[in-house]
């Protein structure tokens, strides 16, 4: 067992750490531990968190933490919808209705979000779902559906990321990212991160949305991200390499040196750099990290990256407070050491 971090014993660093909020952490106890452990910012996902279910988070948040709250927009990607019985199992061979509105999904019929994505599809499209855990391919467009067939089959879950094998141009924030920024301006919040910052437009586009006093986090999460990132970078306040995202458009053995380029690159001009994705993905169901996660958070704060970003560790994960009390402990030992 992993001893704790006393609380009147917390140590101060100089990395900043960054929550994701989720059903495990948005708990007064959670919350205000977190804050004692040093938490720099804590991060709303979009992505995961329905309109509906904005303003009351960053009221909750705003009522039990000083610490500021960071928007997270949803971006240019493309992800399932909701199934009846989540996760669904999608056989080989088999097909799929994908239909341009929200439907209650399963094996045989989903949606995607945004429903335009459709218009953009063209026959024989390749797309992988959740992590590359399917591959199916786009075998008919009709009367504003598209049927696929599976031919790598898997099990997919709610909401989960989609990439087409094609460069398609989706728009830089969505409906419901606008109406979410409106709401978290109404609020006072003053972060925002904009995901699949893909050119300096895109950055423009969110910057005039939230304001020029505002601090605008801009996501490297895509291919074009990467060519454009000095721009990208000049337009911002700080990048953020979410390596997950990244891992769908870049193999996955050339994500550490990714990392370490886009890292120098962005710090060259002088721009702050945090590293989110897979840094404890063990600690969402074990109180004890990998060695190798360890290697990896040692390895980042190396590379010379400013902040770490904890995702579905703090988000779902069943032991927020011990993945952040790990974390804050290497990035002791790399100061103590470095």
């Amino acid at each position: 067992m992993i001893p704790s971090i006393p609380r009147d014993k917390v140590p101060s660093v100089h990395k900043k750490v960054i929550c994701t909020v989720g059903p495990a952490s948005l708990k007064p106890r959670v919350i205000r531990r977190l804050q004692t452990l040093g938490v720099s910012l804590f991060r709303i996902n979009l992505s995961h968190t329905p309109l509906e279910e904005v303003r009351p988070a960053v009221a909750f948040l705003q009522k039990h933490t000083t610490v500021p709250v960071c928007l997270d927009s949803e971006g240019a990607q493309i992800r399932t919808g909701t199934f009846a019985a989540a996760p669904i199992n999608l056989r080989k061979n088999s097909l799929i209705e994908v239909h341009p509105y929200p439907i209650c999904g399963d094996a045989q019929k989903f949606n995607f979000t945004p429903p335009a994505v459709l218009e953009l599809l063209q026959l024989g499209d390749l797309i992988t779902i959740d992590f590359h855990a399917v591959v199916a391919e786009v075998m008919e467009i009709e009367g504003g559906r598209a049927v696929l067939r599976v031919i790598k089959g898997g099990r997919v879950g709610n909401n989960k990321a989609c990439n087409v094998h094609r460069e398609i141009e989706l728009p830089a924030i969505t409906v419901k990212d606008r109406k979410a920024i409106e709401i978290g301006r109404e609020m006072g919040v003053d972060h925002f991160a904009l995901s699949f910052a893909n050119r300096p437009e895109d950055v423009q586009e969110m910057r005039e949305l939230i304001g020029p006093a505002a601090t605008l986090i801009s996501k490297i999460e895509s291919r074009h991200g990467i060519l454009n990132l000095v721009e990208i970078a000049r337009l911002s306040d700080a990048i953020l390499i979410d390596r997950g995202d990244l891992s769908r458009q870049v193999e996955l053995e050339q994500i550490p040196g990714q990392q370490k380029d886009i890292i120098g690159r962005a710090k060259a001009i002088g721009r702050p750099v945090y590293v989110a994705t897979n840094l404890l993905e063990s600690m969402v169901h074990s109180t004890v990290p990998t060695l190798a996660e360890i290697n990896d958070i040692y390895n980042t704060l190396a590379d010379g990256v400013d902040g770490l970003v904890l995702a579905a560790e703090t988000a779902v994960g069943k032991f927020p407070v011990k993945c952040v009390e790990m974390v804050i402990k290497v990035i002791v030992e790399f100061e103590r050491t470095r």
